[in-house]
């Protein structure tokens, strides 16, 4: 089966509904995670809600452990769709409705392959507006894209695979304090990053495939505007030793935002704009093992590494030694 995963506060948004009702025509269940805030009762009729009594009662360790009023309580739904056989799960929001032609994606893709290495803008191959994907420092935020960067199109194999969202695409705050306005990507190619490429991915348009499962983990004890963020990080990293890179689509969601404090945002941004760069440094030092057998393992020593260089707090471990171990339990990997 496939599975779409959201987690949410709020009563079911027209984006979940659409998204429900799309994906259900194209062979994909949608599951809603909830929280302590979300209003279940408005919730009884949507199949796959997952409140918090029901989460506690599934038997994870992980579910024992994950803070209340969290976006990281997204983990429970993964393991969810990962229990009941998932090949697929898209990771989405529930302020994300799909575009005409979405659809599930398969392993192998057509790409172009960036030969930039280093950072890259990869919003910058889709568009000729001045913007950057949250997450990717601020310092680089400036960079410019032409075609001559990216060769032919060739068929890849993409565990990961992120689309782009049109509306309003995810940004960081400094952008959305500045220069907020309504962006229409291009469809055009789709780019893979190959081994020493880096660009943030988030959690509003991304295909998991099984081979990346265990690097679907959600940060607790990180800010909220980088829980996905800095596990794009680590994830990108653990596809190297894998053998693969991160491919980026066109648009295929459209996000009509649901309300933020900007300055709140900015603030939870700041460990991000201070550190992603770092981030990046430690990750690239590692010696990671191949091979399939070993993402569980790399998936920790990145997280292990981040902890000892004063980035990550070390209670995040207990909860990523729980998610590995649910995982073995709910799937084999």
């Amino acid at each position: 089966m496939k599975f779409t995963v959201i987690t949410t506060i709020q009563s079911p948004t027209f984006a979940v509904l659409e998204m429900t009702r799309v994906g259900l025509e194209q062979g994909q269940v949608t599951v809603a995670v909830g929280d302590r805030k979300t209003p279940g009762e408005v919730w009884t009729k949507v199949p796959n809600f997952l409140p918090l009594e029901v989460q506690g009662g599934l038997g994870y360790l992980l579910g024992t452990l994950l803070p209340e009023n969290h976006y990281s309580r997204k983990n429970i739904g993964y393991l969810w769709a990962m229990s009941r056989g998932a090949i697929l799960i898209f990771d989405t929001d529930d302020d994300n409705a799909p575009l005409a032609g979405w659809g599930p994606r398969t392993l192998a893709t057509s790409a172009r392959t960036c030969l930039q290495l280093g950072w890259v803008n990869i919003y910058r191959y889709f568009t000729d507006a001045y913007i950057w994907p949250r997450g990717l420092p601020l310092q680089h935020a400036h960079q410019s894209a032409s075609g001559s960067e990216l060769g032919g199109a060739l068929e890849v194999m993409a565990p990961i695979q992120q689309g782009l969202a049109d509306g309003s695409p995810d940004v960081d705050a400094v952008w959305r304090l500045l220069m907020d306005q309504d962006i229409r990507f291009r469809a055009g190619d789709s780019v893979h990053l190959r081994e020493g490429a880096w660009c943030p991915f988030n959690s509003q348009s991304t295909w998991w495939f099984p081979e990346a499962y265990p690097l679907m983990y959600l940060p607790s004890f990180v800010s909220f505007r980088m829980t996905d963020i800095w596990r794009s990080f680590v994830a990108q990293r653990c596809l190297w030793a894998l053998g693969y890179g991160m491919v980026f689509h066109g648009p295929e969601m459209f996000q009509d935002r649901n309300p933020h404090n900007l300055l709140r945002d900015f603030e939870q941004e700041i460990p991000g704009y201070l550190s992603n760069d770092r981030i990046r440094k430690v990750l690239e030092g590692l010696s990671l093992v191949s091979g399939a057998e070993a993402v569980g393992n790399n998936c920790r020593s990145c997280y292990e590494a981040l902890v000892g260089a004063g980035l990550i707090p070390a209670e995040e471990m207990a909860l990523l030694d729980a998610w590995l171990s649910d995982l073995k339990r709910v799937v084999a990997v």
